[in-house]
């Protein structure tokens, strides 16, 4: 696997591998992806077997600007420009209705592809340069935690791709929102960073998502998961859950018994969310037997980071 940098020389290369079908792991704002061409069936192909991702789990296809959504769409209603215009380029991915000339690679089947304009610099520059729109799960093994450094990129997926672009951490930590705007009610169908009041200002939004919505990336009831069995645990528990197992814990506050590993978390939300996934993957090397995860408050500014939470984690 090729190590390269956020330089113009290196930024080429990733272009020049990417227009060849390789694979290779960007930075994004979110999370690190693994880009390919979204418009080369061998190198969509090369994505799923990389990651042993299901082959009905679409994919999210980055551009470069929000003027491109007309070659991926049938049609670009007017609530995408709004939403657009406030949060483009950033952490937002719409769902709309596909044009026929994209692949059933990229939209697992169905009739509705997801798209998103990525703010990180070097997606960016490597999006302008590549001139057209690159498909970019996050760069790790189905199903585990995300990667927010190279250095996570090349633990898990070594000898399975070209490259990694190494951009330092990532600085929203956690996947984009996703807003399926293919049906008359518009839906969140995976929390992010752009939350559902910043929408709100935008666009009316259903609460309830129903068994007719798009498949999205992340709405797995297990993801995002550590190797280690992972429980999530009410904050304040008072007594512990595995008396003799080493054990370590995340939370925001010390527990009031002895843990192997204690991992502090942030008390605001967007820090916490850019902390979590490097903690887990910490964690979970740790060789903790077992980890425990302190939820944070139930409160709608949490929601993103309670999904991860409850995706990743088993009850206790």
């Amino acid at each position: 696997m090729l190590q390269l940098t956020s330089h113009p020389d290196d930024l080429s290369t990733a272009v020049n591998l990417l227009r060849a079908g390789e694979l290779v792991a960007l930075p994004f704002e979110t999370v690190y992806g693994l880009a390919a061409d979204a418009t080369n069936p061998d190198a969509l192909r090369a994505i799923f077997r990389a990651k042993g991702r299901p082959a009905d789990h679409p994919l999210i296809v980055h551009l470069a600007a929000a003027e491109q959504l007309s070659d991926w769409v049938t049609e670009v209603p007017e609530v995408v420009w709004r939403l657009a215009s406030a949060f483009w380029p950033g952490p937002l991915t719409l769902v709309l209705p596909a044009a026929r000339t994209v692949s059933p690679l990229v939209t697992g089947g169905q009739t509705t592809v997801a798209l998103r304009v990525p703010a990180h610099p070097v997606p960016q520059a490597v999006l302008r340069q590549f001139g057209r729109g690159l498909a970019a799960p996050s760069a790790n093994p189905f199903g585990q935690i995300s990667p927010t450094t190279a250095a996570h990129v090349r633990r898990h997926l070594a000898g399975k791709i070209a490259a990694v672009v190494d951009g330092g951490p990532c600085l929203v930590g956690i996947e984009s929102t996703i807003v399926d705007l293919s049906r008359e009610h518009p839906r969140i169908l995976r929390p992010g960073a752009i939350t559902s009041d910043m929408l709100a200002h935008h666009l009316f939004l259903a609460g309830t998502v129903t068994a007719a919505a798009p498949r999205v990336p992340g709405a797995l009831a297990s993801h995002y998961a550590p190797r280690t069995p992972c429980y999530r645990i009410p904050a304040g528990l008072t007594e512990a859950p595995f008396p003799g197992r080493r054990t370590g814990l995340l939370a925001q506050r010390p527990a009031n018994w002895p843990v192997a590993k204690f991992w502090l978390m942030p008390s605001q939300p967007e820090d916490y969310a850019r902390a979590l996934y490097a903690a887990l993957h910490e964690a979970d090397d740790s060789g903790c037997e077992t980890l425990l995860i302190a939820l944070p408050p139930d409160e709608p500014a949490w929601a993103a980071i309670h999904d991860r939470l409850c995706r990743a984690t088993r009850s206790l």
